[in-house]
């Protein structure tokens, strides 16, 4: 899939767990999970708002786009 889940990646410089966002954002972990391994089909904009803002980050900042595959 061309959209890469940066997700991990924001959340290790962040030093927060799976459960911390979890809590912060109201979402499953099961949920943050399947994103966070970009196994995801798509993402809500209300969701991506939260964790942007438990984050402090951009949209940008945890979604890639690349062509190469």
């Amino acid at each position: 899939m061309p959209i890469i889940v940066n997700l991990d990646v924001v959340m290790a410089q962040q030093k927060i767990s799976l459960n911390e966002l979890s809590d912060r954002v109201g979402l499953t972990l099961s949920n943050l999970s399947i994103l966070k391994t970009g196994k995801a089909k798509a993402v809500r904009f209300s969701t991506l708002e939260a964790i942007c803002q438990a984050l402090d980050c951009q949209p940008g900042d945890i979604l890639e786009y690349s062509d190469e595959e």
